[in-house]
């Protein structure tokens, strides 16, 4: 997806102009977690769909540029997908969606050959929403567990995810069975109707909940007990912060393979794989984001 930034240095004031900044950039959450997958040092494949045009092609060149392995489908008649980003003063967003050819990725656009030695697949609960691109998700979701490999799940965003109701949404994820599940802590109190955010453990054995500069909580069930971290972080000033809880997601899934490969009990597992989310996270809001390269 391209991400229209518009970022006014004051609120913006009907029938005229304010000053700011507007910015295209790469975005949408499937590729943002793939980019820091790779600039992590993990292999990483991104399956998506983008339209035969210019943004098109510059999504491709662009997360290439980070070690990313681009399996794109190249849709004919619908152009790539946009996200209008407004980004208030003091860092609140707001978002205006027109997905194009995102939506489009097809079941058949897949190759088994792409999940064979797979340590996961991460999916955006987005991927799941539509058509045929659920479809393909799920396809997708089939396919890893053929290979043996994890999957998890980011909720994304409450709006699409809650447009059926709750009942409909955790349906959705129980379908999916992520092993790994990620929520804002906005999204998990939305999901669980102001629940016990346990009650994540209910749709996957393990879950995170991101909670910004006030750090993330780490929920697992581990030889029938249930495990329950805070992992605090250095908050970060940021004006855009667009982008971090995929980098997030990318630090974790990194951390988290790491630390078992190394024989790490599940705890300090999974407590340092927290901290590796952090840290990109952090990475992602401190860096400025480059201009897409559209010529």
């Amino acid at each position: 997806m391209v991400d229209v930034v518009l970022a006014p240095d004051r609120a913006p004031e009907t029938s005229t102009d304010v000053p700011g900044r507007v910015l295209l950039a790469q975005g949408g959450s499937a590729a943002n977690t793939a980019r820091w997958l790779g600039r992590l040092g993990a292999r990483v494949g991104l399956i998506s769909a983008v339209g035969r045009d210019p943004a098109g092609r510059a999504l491709v060149d662009a997360v290439r540029g980070d070690r990313v392995t681009a399996h794109v489908a190249r849709v004919a008649g619908a152009r790539t997908g946009r996200v209008g980003v407004l980004v208030m003063p003091g860092g609140e967003r707001s978002f205006v969606t027109d997905r194009g050819a995102a939506d489009r990725l097809q079941p058949a656009d897949l190759r088994p050959a792409w999940f064979a030695g797979a340590d996961a697949l991460h999916v955006p609960a987005y991927s799941l929403l539509t058509e045929p691109l659920g479809t393909a998700a799920r396809s997708a979701i089939q396919h890893a567990r053929e290979a043996r490999a994890a999957v998890s799940l980011d909720l994304a965003s409450t709006g699409p995810l809650l447009a059926g109701g709750r009942v409909a949404a955790r349906r959705l994820i129980g379908d999916a069975a992520p092993d790994l599940l990620f929520a804002t802590a906005v999204e998990a109190e939305t999901l669980l109707g102001g629940g016990p955010i346990e009650d994540l453990l209910d749709l996957a054995p393990m879950a995170v909940v991101k909670r910004g500069s006030k750090g993330a909580t780490v929920l697992a069930r581990s030889a029938g007990e249930r495990i329950r971290l805070e992992v605090a972080t250095t908050p970060v000033q940021a004006a855009d912060t667009t982008g971090a809880g995929d980098a997030f997601d990318a630090g974790f899934l990194v951390g988290w393979f790491a630390a078992r490969r190394q024989g790490i009990g599940a705890t300090a597992a999974l407590r340092r794989a927290a901290v590796a989310g952090h840290r990109a996270a952090a990475r992602q809001i401190s860096t400025p984001r480059p201009e897409l390269a559209l010529g």
